[in-house]
Formats: C-alpha cells, structure tokens, sequence
C-alpha cells in the first residue's frame, strides 16, 4: 500500500516537472522569436534612416552646385549629414542609438527644410530685383534725351547690372585617367599610367545675362612648364595673346551648364600641374592645380 503511494506521488512529481519544462521552453521559444522580430526591425530602420540621409546629401549637392547666396550653409549642414550618416554606418543599430540618430536627422532635416525655403524667397526676391533693373533701364534710357543728370544715373546702373551679368565658373576638377583597350577607364595619380586628363567645371546659372554662345579657353600646364593639347595660340587684344590647350564653345540659356573635355597624352610628367579657365575677353575665370606622382 505504501509503495503504491509513493508510485503516485512520484509520477504527480514527474508530471508537474513536465509542464514547468513545457512551459519554460516555450517562454525561451517566445523571447528568442522577440529578439530576432526586434534585430530584424532596427536594421531595417538603420538602412532606411541611411538611405534617406544619402538622398538629402545628393539634394545638398545640387543646391551647392547652383550659385546661389546660401552655399556656405549648404555645405555646413551637407557635412553634418555626412558625419551623421558616418556615424550611424559604423553603429551596431540598437534601440537607443535608432532613436539618437532618428531625433539628429529629424532636426538636420528642419534645418534643411528652412534653408530651401530660405533660398526659394532669395531667388523670388532676385527675379524681381532683375525685373526692376529692366524696368529702371528703360525709364533711363528715355529719359537721358532731356536731363544730363539722369545719362549720369543710367550709366552708373548699367554698369551695376553689366557686374552682375558676368557668369561665374565653379568646380572646375581635373581627374587622370588609364583608358584600357575595352575603354573602361581607371582614375590615377601616378604619371606613367595617365594618358588622359578629363576636365570638368560648371557655368552657373544667371538669370540677368545674356544668353547665347559662349567661348572658354582651358590652359593645361605640366610640371615643366609646358602647355598641353592643342597649344593654339591666339590674340586676344592688340598687348595680350593666350596659348591654350582646347576651345569649350557653349550654348548659355541661363540654365547651369556642365563643361567636360579629355586631353590625350602620353609621357605625363611627375609633378604638379596647373588648370586656367580664360573667357573670350582673356579674363581668368577659375583655376586649380592637380599633382601626379
């Protein structure tokens, strides 16, 4: 009798131990899929948080490109989004860290959003400044005919507005390259591999000059002192000439416009190069310099 007693007490035990085991492995079983359901989501979240810090640096990279008054607190906040985005790259994406980056990016966002608009009400403000100067140009240029005072005036602003019409050339970059027989070509800094320079600059956008074509000259000079390509030379005024590398003859509908040419050579010399940008009155309107190993 009393060995049937401790049969069944013994087998209560084995039950009861059961059900906890039963119970603790389906807890685990839980937590585990929790976790995993939590990893899965933050990372989701750090890659659409990246994406969307890469797409407001490629809108800064536009708007830096235009020539505009506010470039220099376009490219301010265009590096903070860039060491933002740095950072979050190299984090390990937990919950604490997301909601850091989130909070950075949402007020890097505002103050981007205040510097569009910002740079929207300029623009609208410069449309009707030129409208003005039009308008004030042909009030003058009737009324010089009766009053000497106001030829002087006239005079004065269009000299005001001709400054202002002057285009202006930015990013001018210089990259050698290795061209292989597929025509693949692999940028380089050492001169026996180079046999090309591609050159590259962009002329800003100006709503108040004159459209039509325009001319550039584009004067390569290598470590000797040795002007590259076409070496053409030309007379721009009766006590200046100007021996160039290439013409870049351009369309201007006073939209940005992008210039690139290549220069082919060989034997590029060890050194440090020097990159000019001559209008067609033989004013320098950009330069840089380029070294190759």
């Amino acid at each position: 009798m009393e060995n049937k007693q401790n049969n069944s007490g013994l087998k209560a035990a084995v039950v009861v131990l059961g059900l906890l085991l039963l119970g603790s492995g389906a807890y685990i079983y839980k937590m585990t899929s929790d976790n995993k359901e939590t990893v899965t989501t933050l990372t989701s979240e750090k890659e659409t948080l990246a994406n969307d810090l890469k797409a407001k640096i490629a809108e800064y990279e536009t708007l830096i490109a235009e020539d505009n008054a506010l470039k220099a607190d376009f490219e301010a906040q265009k590096e903070e989004m860039e060491k933002l985005l740095v950072s979050l790259e190299k984090s390990k994406g937990d919950a604490a860290a997301m909601a850091k980056y989130k909070n950075e990016y949402f007020r890097l966002k505002r103050d981007m959003d205040n510097l569009v608009a910002e740079n929207k009400l300029l623009k609208e403000q410069n449309v009707v400044l030129t409208s003005s100067l039009d308008s004030t140009n042909v009030v003058l240029s009737d009324a010089k005919k009766f009053n000497d005072t106001l030829v002087s005036q006239n005079d004065n602003l269009s000299k005001t507005v001709e400054k202002g019409s002057k285009l202006s050339v930015l990013n001018l970059n210089v990259l050698a390259v290795k061209e292989r027989s597929s025509g693949k070509q692999i940028e380089t800094d050492k001169a026996s591999r180079a046999d090309k320079l591609k050159i590259s600059f962009l002329i800003a956008e100006n709503q108040i000059a004159k459209s039509g074509d325009r001319t550039y000259y584009v004067q390569v000079i290598d470590a000797k002192n040795n002007i590259l390509g076409d070496k053409e030379t030309i007379a721009m005024s009766d006590d200046l000439t100007l021996t160039y590398t290439f013409i870049a003859k351009v369309k201007y509908e006073n939209k940005t416009v992008q210039v690139k040419q290549e220069v082919a050579g060989k034997d590029f010399q060890p050194g440090s190069y020097f990159v000019n940008v001559f209008n067609a009155k033989g004013e320098m309107v950009s330069k840089t310099s380029f070294s190759l190993r």
